[in-house]
């Protein structure tokens, strides 16, 4: 996820721990969505919900609101850039001297970025209440590792810090720029074309791998190809198109026939400061163990139970909003043209009232999305109402489309 540059002053104190002769923070973590969660306390108010975001250098409140609840300073303001220098109209300012802390780490007097608006609405993407995101900032101040099969990750002191032992474990060296980290690898792109690849670590993307086809006129995208809507960021939404490569090799590992987002030129934000390629996300990362060392400029990566799973996209082509007071009312969003959904006459803003004979609101956002990714040739059962509060039903049949 892109955001406006913010810089911190190079003497700004990032998070330390919060007493003075602990090494290590154990940080309980939810996973939704293939995103990480956090409860962050501001200004000792809290808790709140942040995604833990390494594609972003300065840590976001997105709920002006919440901002204003708490008082914080408007400082300077200033507008979004969306792609192509283009205005976006959604205005921006600074909060200094904010005072972050999660378990047993705090930062003391800290600058975030307070939108204007709650452009992104990440509380109905994700099905949780979200406030923010958490940047690189906590990834600069603590060697952070991962287990995604684990609910907590760990903060360790950079000076103490000893790496895992293994032969299982490898190492891939990090590039640090503008607060952001990259490595390369070599990714191949069709039986005959294999780059090494500058790809950003970006653990607030859901996807696996994205590649920008602008950055370097070798890149190709595949011949067979799923055009989808790949997302939203701050500067709108972002169009493009699915496909696959047959390898990517990180370190020693190589994973096969990896689902790939390539969006189009004009929806991306490119930071001409930092050439690169893409980004790898949570969808890819998680099949790992993980040492993200910002501080000795290393990704240590050790393959995990889910590193086998096959990459998968949603069979069913319905993208849903969560709503209500509990985000447990579930609102089509978008159907994809040609899509399970689209054949089954399922249309924007009607509503998910049950599935395979269960009410909805048994079910998570997150566990709604792993029945769409479940299963080629599935039939799920649905009911709907339609905006003018008639009910129908509607039998899907789950289908791999890319």
């Amino acid at each position: 996820m892109g955001e406006p540059a913010l810089a911190q002053t190079p003497d700004a104190p990032l998070f330390v721990f919060s007493k003075s002769r602990r090494t290590q923070a154990r940080v309980p973590v939810q996973l939704q969505r293939n995103l990480l969660v956090v409860k962050i306390r501001l200004n000792g108010a809290g808790p709140f919900n942040f995604l833990l975001d390494t594609g972003v250098n300065t840590s976001i409140i997105t709920s002006p609101a919440l901002a204003d609840s708490l008082q914080l300073r408007h400082g300077a303001q200033f507008r979004v850039v969306g792609a192509g220098g283009s205005d976006t109209g959604l205005l921006a300012y600074q909060a200094d001297d904010v005072r972050l802390s999660l378990a047993d780490v705090e930062a003391p007097r800290m600058s975030l970025l307070v939108l204007s608006e709650d452009v992104l609405n990440l509380s109905g993407y994700v099905g949780i209440p979200i406030h923010g995101i958490l940047g690189s900032e906590l990834f600069r101040s603590f060697v952070v590792t991962l287990h995604p099969e684990e609910s907590f990750l760990l903060l360790n002191d950079a000076a103490t810090y000893r790496a895992p032992r293994g032969k299982r474990w490898s190492s891939l060296p990090l590039l640090i720029e503008n607060n952001k980290a990259y490595f390369t690898a070599p990714v191949q792109l069709t039986d005959s074309v294999t780059l090494t690849l500058k790809l950003v670590l970006d653990t607030g993307a859901s996807h696996a791998l994205s590649l920008e086809t602008d950055s370097d006129p070798r890149l190709v995208g595949p011949a067979r190809r799923l055009p989808a809507d790949l997302g939203r960021g701050l500067t709108g939404l972002v169009q493009g198109y699915l496909g696959r490569v047959p390898t990517l090799h990180l370190g020693r590992y190589t994973l096969r026939s990896v689902v790939t987002s390539y969006p189009n030129a004009a929806d991306v934000h490119r930071r001409i400061d930092v050439p690169r390629n893409g980004n790898v996300g949570y969808e890819l990362l998680k099949r790992f163990s993980l040492v993200i060392d910002y501080p000795h400029r290393r990704l240590l990566l050790r393959p995990n139970l889910q590193f086998g799973e096959p990459f998968e996209h949603d069979m069913c082509g319905l993208d849903l909003l969560a709503t209500g007071p509990n985000f447990r009312r579930y609102v089509v969003l978008r159907v994809e043209p040609k899509s399970p959904a689209a054949q089954a006459g399922l249309e924007p803003d009607e509503e998910l009232l049950s599935i395979n004979f269960l009410p909805v609101d048994t079910f998570s956002l997150t566990q709604l999305g792993r029945m769409m990714h479940s299963e080629d040739g599935r039939v799920l059962l649905l009911v709907l109402r339609r905006p003018n509060g008639e009910l129908h039903t509607a039998s899907v049949r789950l289908k791999r489309q890319i």
